[in-house]
């Protein structure tokens, strides 16, 4: 047995152990990002059906239901307007380090049903 040899796998195993964790952390970090945008998007969605269920009351009123669900969803409404009865939102969530936030955007309004000649004809309220 050489003298020379003692204590290398000790240090092959340290290295090992070392870079598995390291490409763990860096899984873990883009699984957050994925998360961070689902949330996004969630919330986004939900904030412009809310917008849009309220776009007769006016764009105040209407932005202000968007807050409401985005303030419950913990992420921050960045943009809100009324197109006519559509409601356009935008929505950034906190994003892990390193990602920056997660930023989406929706539309909701009413409606809309192709007629047999493929005109649409708007059915919505």
């Amino acid at each position: 047995m050489l003298r020379d040899d003692q204590g290398t796998a000790t240090i092959w195993v340290a290295g090992a152990v070392a870079a598995l964790a390291a490409v763990l952390a860096a899984l873990l970090a883009f699984g957050a990002a994925i998360v961070s945008r689902h949330q996004a998007g969630a919330a986004a969605d939900l904030a412009a059906l809310a917008a849009a269920g309220h776009a007769e009351r006016g764009a105040e009123a209407a932005c202000g239901q968007a807050r409401l669900v985005t303030e419950e969803m913990a992420v921050r409404l960045t943009a809100c307007r009324l197109e006519q009865w559509d409601a356009l939102v935008e929505v950034t969530a906190e994003g892990p380090a390193g990602f920056g936030p997660a930023m989406a955007r929706a539309r909701a309004g009413p409606v809309q049903r192709r007629t047999v000649s493929g005109d649409r004809t708007d059915h919505g309220g």
